[in-house]
């Protein structure tokens, strides 16, 4: 499994921005009798029969029409995808409108669907979130109108006229590795973790901050270890709801830990056995939509998803 193969990253979709920024383009490509458009409720997917629901012709217009807005998430092999969101209305008519029987989080779905429809879905889920909370002008306060198919929105005060951009939130995750010929790595538990719930450590990068100072200031504060070299394993889109979470291994200058008592409780030294016996019959190695699990476990040499335990 490579990194490109992760939940929720690697959308199936040209983005078409030279296309989206002309409205009458994006007119005629939600006219079209092939489009499809997702559609999703304060940030829950619709389900019909434990299947995401993809609507097309008079439900997409009739769904759409309900939003009040749409995005373009592009074309995907020439054939137009929107999403809507419908957290203006109920549940009842949420489910109503969309012929769907449930919603759920897409968190809950992402192990039995595609790697294309779980991209597919978070993107979806993360550019409505930022669209539904982006309602006014971080400057002036004035109201902000969807542009460029609803990837870019403009305030609408024309001595402002600010142009808002999605803002995306980048986090570390790393696996420290420990001095010595035996290989180790560390877990910590967090603060309202279950007394055997230990995972990697991570947390956001802050202004001024290179990734791997990032990597280095968290392992100190949270953990008390001292990291020295750093080494990238690749990233993933997290839009729960604007992320980016980027995988490193570090390495420990030595075996010292000293938890802060704030964001942790406890940090130790797992040995790759212990961490196997961990991820086949204990509490598991970390989640499995996660880049935190896919550091793990291949770490542990167990293969990089679930389904390539012993």
């Amino acid at each position: 499994m490579a990194f490109d193969d992760l939940a929720y990253t690697g959308t199936p979709h040209d983005r078409v921005p030279a296309r989206r920024a002309d409205p009458e383009w994006v007119a005629d490509q939600f006219a079209r009798p092939d489009v499809q458009l997702v559609p999703m409720w304060r940030d829950r997917c619709l389900l019909a029969a434990g299947v995401p629901i993809v609507a097309t012709g008079h439900r997409s217009r009739q769904i759409a029409a309900a939003a009040g807005e749409s995005v373009l998430l592009g074309l995907e092999d020439g054939t137009p995808v929107f999403a809507a969101d419908l957290s203006a209305v109920d549940e009842p008519t949420a489910l109503r409108l969309s012929a769907a029987q449930e919603s759920t989080d897409l968190r809950r779905l992402a192990a039995r669907l595609s790697h294309p429809q779980a991209a597919t879905l978070a993107y979806a889920r993360g550019l409505l979130h930022w669209n539904r909370h982006t309602r006014f002008c971080g400057v002036c306060g004035s109201p902000a109108r969807s542009a460029q198919a609803g990837h870019v929105r403009v305030c609408t005060a024309l001595d402002c006229a600010r142009v808002l951009f999605p803002r995306i939130e980048p986090a570390v995750i790393v696996l420290i590795e420990s001095p010595g010929p035996e290989p180790r790595c560390l877990l910590a538990r967090h603060h309202g973790a279950d007394p055997d719930s230990f995972s990697l450590l991570a947390g956001f990068v802050e202004i001024g901050e290179s990734l791997e100072g990032t990597v280095r200031r968290e392992a100190a504060e949270e953990a008390g270890v001292a990291v020295g070299t750093v080494t990238y394993q690749g990233s993933q889109g997290w839009p729960f709801p604007s992320g980016m979470m980027i995988g490193f291994v570090g390495q420990a200058l030595d075996d010292r830990i000293d938890v802060d008592g704030a964001e942790l409780l406890e940090a130790r030294w797992f040995t790759r056995d212990e961490v196997v016996e961990r991820i086949v019959d204990g509490p598991g190695g970390g989640p499995a939509d996660s880049i935190g699990g896919w550091l793990l476990r291949s770490w542990a040499g167990l293969g990089a998803s679930p389904e390539d335990r012993p």
